[in-house]
């Protein structure tokens, strides 16, 4: 057994020291950038003789473990021939509020660089120095302690006993995991056409570090044929650990089904499904405060004994695994599955976790990202996901009511808010008769204000802290993701000012996300975005942040195109052109479903043109059950309209759906649970001020301005829509695209290749 265990000062002694309460995150933490700048500054005032950034390391030996400590210290300061570790930690709460021993975690930090530098050096004593810098006022303050090496000796050795519970745990599951890696054969008798195609890029693309792009079919086994051979690539040593991002709960369920299937055939692995917080929270309301939660409250006294127990017992780790283990502990869910994660071989959960700059996965140091790979399910869906997580709004009404609420209450906070009300009341000027403007210039002025608030909000919560301030939380947490989106703003955003009823709307709107795409999957060893639908593969390539080096795979159907009878029937369904459609689209539904069995789905491009349809449809006498989406459906809801789809039905059921919606993506109706697919329209986002926004931006880069912001996305929903026909081998059914865009060119141009021997409908 391989025992060696390579772990950085700062990994080990946040795993022992860090204690106490989950806060709301008020103590913001300073920009990654800022800490640079202010270590920087520190460190230029250093002397001749002393170094900074100096790499340290160590070999140490407890309890039959090889471990191999490293990190690198800030600074050695040497003063009248006395070595000084100096570890410099920028702050943004006051610096009277910070005593001597405030943070044993930072004290631990450094003794453990102390430790190192003697023994490298045979130094009978060392100074350790923490050196705390406010990241707005530059104020410093300093505290000194000395230590003999034989005390650094005994912190050591009482850091590596206090570890090495988890160190022998995940020592004896890595041994178990390679063996079964190693012995792991693929869990289906057979690979269908195209799989064994998809799953060789991936492992070459994984064994070699570089990022793919995979257009592969709806029906080819998408998950399992990215899963196995990125698990084949742990056991062959070119990656540590797998992140399985995808948009919707329905393709989570998928990759821990595979991962399931494969454990069946003796795969030892460790997986941790993130269920979002507000999801997963046990409090009616969430409030991460210790006052407000008993999950919160203390929890990292109790998280690593959590963790040891949870590791020790389960594999699958699940969302309701992890409700049974934190409830046991009584620690928060949502943090212990993100500390539960940093263990596992396998993460499965959304892509805000790699791309959102508010949620990711930062304690994943950037070694560990170098050891990691991305499987980016659905790919397709992270373009306007990208804009979302890229993108940040403030709303007039929100500063005005804090205004009034803090009025003689706090003057630090009401000054802010009102300057911030009266930047708001100068853009609503400047939009004149306008409902809405856009400027290519970021709002500099209201970023120095909001800075101020963020502030004065910071200072007046943490005093606080034992009234649960929501109003101003959710504006103090509003403005904090509008400075953070400020400081990403380039040539790829806009500023709009929109109004609102009474209301003003300012956004700072990522155009496009491609550039920001890129940069959080860099410091990863290897990303594989796939989707059935990275069609017309140029734009996805293009809104995905494609670099020359990448890789590219395109699978052909797995699918005989006799599987599938696809009909066109050309009539406008545009939006002035609704309403005398619906007639025409019963009537069609009427003929194909005389006198058949079976289930069927009818997608929409809107809920409003879907009731209105649907509607029409129950007037007519016909033997026909109908179940119609309804908005916000909760998981029972879902549950209950997708288990109408029964197989060998006796009678007829027809489900009216919303294109882009939960049940035009991901599900699957395999076998006879689907006989036929109706499509309503070509998809097309609802024209408005955003689109056109891209749709000119687009059109200044030299692209098809209206075609990236209207034709792709929305034909996009198409292909989704009619890709939940056709599941397998033994799949047949029909395919009805309604709308007479379909018979153009441009549009057939998009269709699949097996879509495209079609029969015309003529009313």
């Amino acid at each position: 057994m391989d025992n060696k265990i390579k772990i950085s000062v700062r990994s080990l002694v946040e795993y022992v020291y860090k204690s106490g309460s989950i806060e709301t995150g008020f103590r913001s933490a300073v920009p990654l950038s800022e800490g640079t700048r202010i270590h920087q500054r520190i460190q230029k005032q250093y002397g001749e003789e002393d170094q900074k950034e100096v790499y340290l390391q160590a070999g140490l030996t407890f309890n039959h473990l090889d471990f191999q400590l490293d990190g690198r210290c800030d600074g050695l300061i040497i003063k009248n021939g006395e070595r000084i570790i100096d570890e410099i930690k920028s702050v943004s709460l006051p610096l009277s509020e910070i005593d001597k021993f405030a943070y044993p975690v930072h004290w631990a930090q450094a003794k453990c660089y102390a430790f190192m530098y003697a023994k490298d050096n045979n130094i009978s004593n060392m100074t350790v120095q923490l050196t705390y810098v406010h990241a707005k006022t530059n104020e410093v303050k300093r505290f000194l302690q000395s230590y003999s090496f034989c005390e650094l000796e005994e912190f050591i050795v009482h850091l590596l006993e206090s570890y090495s519970p988890y160190a022998e745990l995940r020592v004896r599951h890595q041994k178990d995991l390679i063996k079964s890696l190693q012995e792991l054969t693929f869990p289906f008798p057979a690979y269908r056409n195209g799989q064994r195609k998809l799953a060789g890029a991936v492992y070459k693309t994984i064994a070699e570090g570089k990022n793919l792009f995979a257009n592969a079919p709806t029906g080819i086994g998408k998950t399992i044929s990215t899963l196995f051979p990125a698990l084949k690539a742990i056991g062959e040593g070119h990656i540590q650990r797998i992140i399985y991002a995808t948009a919707k709960t329905i393709t989570r369920q998928a990759a821990e089904g595979a991962i399931s299937l494969m454990r069946d055939n003796g795969l030892n692995i460790k997986s941790v499904t993130i269920t979002a917080k507000d999801k997963i929270c046990f409090k009616e309301e969430t409030n991460c405060q210790k006052d407000s939660c008993e999950f919160a409250n203390g929890y990292y006294d109790r998280i690593n004994q959590a963790v040891l127990d949870l590791l020790k017992n389960e594999n699958m780790i699940s969302r309701t695994t992890i409700e049974q283990y934190a409830k046991k502990h009584k620690v928060c869910p949502f943090e212990f599955s993100l500390d539960a994660a940093y263990a596992a071989d396998a993460i499965i959960g959304d892509y805000n976790y790699i791309f959102d700059p508010r949620v990711s996965l930062k304690r994943l140091l950037e070694e560990e990202k170098k050891k990691t790979a991305l499987l980016i399910d659905e790919a397709h869906n992270l373009v306007d996901r990208g804009r979302e997580m890229y993108s940040s709004s403030l709303e007039k009404s929100a500063f005005l009511q804090l205004s009034r609420s803090f009025k003689g209450k706090d003057e630090g906070i009401q000054k802010s808010v009102k300057q911030v009300n009266g930047i708001f009341i100068a853009l609503k000027k400047k939009c004149g008769e306008n409902q809405e403007i856009a400027e290519k210039d970021p709002p500099e002025e209201l970023f120095e204000i909001l800075e101020e608030f963020v502030q004065y909000a910071e200072n007046y919560l943490r005093q606080n802290r034992n009234n649960t301030e929501e109003e101003l939380l959710e504006v103090y947490f509003a403005a904090q993701n509008f400075i953070r989106i400020g400081k990403l703003y380039d040539e790829r955003f806009v500023t709009y000012i929109q109004k609102q009823r009474n209301d003003l709307i300012i956004k700072l709107f990522c155009l496009d996300p491609s550039n920001l795409l890129h940069k959080a999957r860099k410091g990863y060893k290897s990303a594989i975005f796939f989707s059935a639908t990275l069609m017309p593969l140029n734009y996805y390539l293009d809104m995905l942040g494609f670099q020359e080096e990448d890789f590219i795979v395109s699978v052909p159907s797995p699918f005989s195109k006799e599987q599938a009878k696809v009909y066109i029937q050309p009539l406008s369904t545009r939006y002035r052109d609704r309403e005398e459609s619906i007639e025409p689209i019963v009537r069609t539904i009427k003929s194909m479903l005389k006198g058949q069995r079976g289930n069927y789905l009818i997608f929409f491009p809107s809920y409003q043109y879907m009731e209105n349809v649907y509607g029409r449809f129950l007037d007519e006498e016909m033997p026909v059950h109908a179940i119609i989406q309804k908005t916000g459906m909760d998981e029972r809801e879902r549950e209950e309209f997708l288990d109408a789809f029964q197989p060998n039905a006796s009678g007829t059921l027809l489900g009216f759906a919303v294109m882009g919606g939960i049940f035009s993506e991901g599900i699957d109706l395999q076998g006879d649970r689907l006989n036929g697919v109706f499509v309503v329209g070509v998809g097309l986002p609802q024209i408005g001020f955003e689109r056109d926004i891209m749709k000119a931006y687009f059109q200044q880069q030299g692209k098809n301005g209206y075609d990236y912001a209207y034709t792709y996305p929305g034909m996009n929903k198409v292909l989704q829509a009619g890709g939940r026909l056709i599941r397998s081998e033994n799949d047949t059914g029909m395919i009805v695209l309604m709308d007479d865009r379909y018979v153009q060119a441009k549009y057939q141009a998009l269709l699949p290749e097996e879509w495209k021997d079609f029969i015309v409908i003529r009313n």
